[in-house]
């Protein structure tokens, strides 16, 4: 075994000691964000409730990921109870919610918030009513008194500001003055109940014993028969299935992954730099455009024809003129002199100059010099700047 082999060995080895005492030292840190997901163990993740609902409500709980308004436009249901947490409803799926109410189903939606349009339709209005960061809440009915439930982690302080005389207040925030956050409303043959805390119903709350029989409460009010629930927005919608999620959700796996890719990527090194093959230098063609411009002038200098040269330069200057300053160059006159001489800042006194030379150039009778060549080419150059 030569020396490389041993480096490397050495390398991989210490690698890999420093991610074992990385892994076993890590610390996890705990994920408070409100996801509402039935399949989450965080603490604000639905995974209790929704192992617990079908003893919750005594009866079977048929859950559903489409949306109300798909699923009652396939389904026409006897009544029964809907059920929503936390979910961004449409106002089509409202109007189906709605209907089925209407009709004899009886609804509890517990959400922060709640369409505006539906809000004003059924007259109450949803608000910000507390800046607390914790709070108890208590229902109304004197059988539930003993009752309560204390929020101390991010409540969402949502509540009732105005509620029509109609409907019925079945629960209120002690530690806000009674503030109303679950009511009912009667429509048709059958009930809305609303509430505007979720987090009733997140891990975290209802792993403590004392808050189970407010939950108890709350789901009491509706009827013992058949349950919907809608669970659309309670998965992460765009969470993989994946075998690589899954080995990354469990630390052992995680673990020997990293140690696979690792050695993998040492692997790669080592062989590359023994049987790499030496990769030959082709220099780049080089640019000889210039010599290619200078040899042609050269040329012309050499045939010493000083009035083809003036006669070129001018069509260039002009071609320039045109593309350039948008100047009509069919005629050299006044005009033409004071348009140039606005465009480029020149002086007239150059750029008459200029026109004299470049009708010099054009004229296939007129006596030029080198100098008059040499003259006109720093001339012209001189205006384009």
């Amino acid at each position: 075994m030569n020396k490389t082999v041993k480096l490397y060995g050495i390398i991989f080895i210490i690698v890999m000691l420093i991610l074992a005492l990385l892994e076993i030292n890590k610390t996890e840190v705990t994920d408070w964000r409100k996801n509402f997901d039935v399949n989450q163990k965080s603490p604000f993740g639905l995974f209790v409730f929704n192992k617990e609902v079908n003893n919750l409500l005594d009866k079977e709980v048929k859950r559903t990921e489409l949306s109300p308004y798909n699923y009652y436009k396939t389904n026409k249901e006897k009544p029964h109870n809907i059920l929503i947490i936390q979910s961004e409803i449409d106002f089509e799926s409202w109007k189906k919610i709605l209907e089925t109410v209407k009709s004899g189903s009886d609804a509890l939606i517990i959400a922060e918030d709640f369409h505006p349009k539906i809000a004003d339709s059924l007259r109450f209005t949803p608000s910000y009513v507390s800046v607390r960061s914790e709070n108890v809440f208590k229902l109304t009915d004197e059988k539930f008194s003993a009752d309560s439930i204390k929020i101390d982690k991010l409540p969402a302080n949502q509540g009732f500001s105005r509620i029509d005389k109609a409907h019925e207040i079945l629960g209120k925030a002690v530690l806000d003055g009674g503030k109303v956050n679950f009511i009912k409303v009667n429509f048709g043959k059958g009930h809305l109940y609303l509430h505007t805390e979720p987090l009733i119903l997140t891990n975290y709350y209802l792993l403590k014993p004392e808050n189970q029989k407010y939950v108890q409460d709350v789901f009491s009010y509706l009827p013992k028969r058949e349950t919907v629930w809608f669970t659309e927005s309670n998965k992460a919608a765009t969470e993989s299935q994946s075998p690589l999620r899954f080995i990354l959700s469990k630390p052992a796996l995680r673990f020997a992954w990293w140690l696979l890719l690792a050695g993998l990527l040492l692997f790669v090194i080592f062989n590359a730099k023994r049987k790499q093959r030496i990769v030959p230098i082709i220099e780049p063609l080089k640019n000889k455009s210039v010599e290619f411009v200078k040899s042609i002038g050269n040329l012309y200098l050499q045939e010493g024809d000083f009035h083809d040269m003036m006669a070129k330069k001018a069509q260039y200057f002009l071609n320039r003129v045109r593309l350039d300053f948008m100047i009509d160059t069919q005629n050299l006159d006044e005009k033409f002199a004071q348009t140039l001489h606005l465009k480029t800042g020149k002086s007239i006194e150059k750029i008459n100059e200029a026109i004299d030379f470049i009708k010099r150039g054009q004229d296939p009778y007129a006596s030029v010099m080198k100098e008059d060549l040499v003259k006109m080419n720093r001339l012209l150059d001189e205006i384009l700047k």
